[in-house]
């Protein structure tokens, strides 16, 4: 099933969540489903924690270049509209019970990093690091990035504020 993932920090999520044992369905990424002329676009995953609450994930990887962890600094958060406008259709299709979140993940790019306790997970001979922000939390805070792009990001402060581990939000 590790193989299934597209990319390596969907692969690197996948090891994470295998080892936690935390249950999860891949969506089919081929299709955007929708009426005609309106198309949501998909989620990457449907994650099954404990307790019965089911989050829906947008798997972001991203390459963080830092040294330190602790400020939280450094950390590229952006995402394109279209993401934030399908996670928050999903989320409000699939009911109270599904909570919508981004999860970014950072391949490590320097060797000698201090983590400041952050949970790694050590994949196919990279390192990676997890964040998760809410898409609620995204949408209220988000800014213009690229007008020509369509993409929008989180100013650091508020991305320090809203992002949370994996463990915060599924153990």
């Amino acid at each position: 099933m590790r193989s299934a993932a597209p990319n390596h920090y969907e692969r690197a999520f996948e090891s994470w969540l295998m080892d936690h044992g935390i249950e999860y369905v891949r969506a089919d990424d081929r299709q955007r489903p929708g009426p005609p002329g309106r198309s949501v676009k998909n989620f990457d995953l449907l994650l099954c924690p404990r307790g019965g609450r089911r989050v829906i994930a947008e798997v972001k990887g991203r390459t963080y270049r830092g040294t330190n962890v602790v400020e939280r600094a450094g950390f590229e958060c952006w995402v394109t509209r279209d993401d934030v406008e399908g996670l928050t259709l999903w989320q409000r299709i699939l009911g109270a019970d599904h909570e919508a979140a981004f999860v970014f993940a950072y391949r490590v790019a320097q060797a000698d990093v201090d983590f400041d306790g952050c949970d790694v997970l050590d994949f196919a001979g990279e390192r990676y690091l997890f964040f998760c922000v809410r898409v609620d939390d995204y949408r209220r805070y988000m800014k213009r990035r690229s007008p020509k792009w369509e993409t929008v990001t989180l100013p650091a402060e508020r991305f320090r504020q809203c992002a949370v581990g994996l463990g915060a939000l599924l153990l």
